[in-house]
């Protein structure tokens, strides 16, 4: 009787600067409209370089990811305004990775 081979799934994760830049904004206690939001993340990731895809595309890709962390808890919408929570920080890659390692 042949033993199953366990197979294993390598899955590359790579930083996802979008939402850490989003992060970043958003630890400041402060209540943002998208458009302002959307032009701090804008300058912070052309600063590090890291803009690619055009700046309409990034935008659209910005407004997911805002969404996605309203979803979660992470971001509190207020009318077309948003604010982080104190669980913001959650949401970037240095806790990610940080979560992977204790597992």
């Amino acid at each position: 009787m042949a033993t199953p081979t366990k197979r294993t799934r390598f899955s590359r994760r790579l930083p996802d600067h979008v939402t850490d830049e989003l992060v970043t904004v958003l630890t400041e206690k402060k209540i943002f409209g998208f458009n302002d939001l959307f032009e701090r993340v804008f300058a912070n990731l052309k600063l590090r370089n890291a803009v690619s895809g055009g700046e309409e595309m990034l935008r659209l890709r910005a407004y997911e990811k805002l969404q996605n962390l309203v979803t979660r808890g992470l971001v509190e919408k207020i009318g077309k305004e948003y604010k982080g929570t104190s669980r913001v920080h959650e949401a970037s890659s240095v806790f990610m990775a940080a979560q992977v390692e204790v597992e």
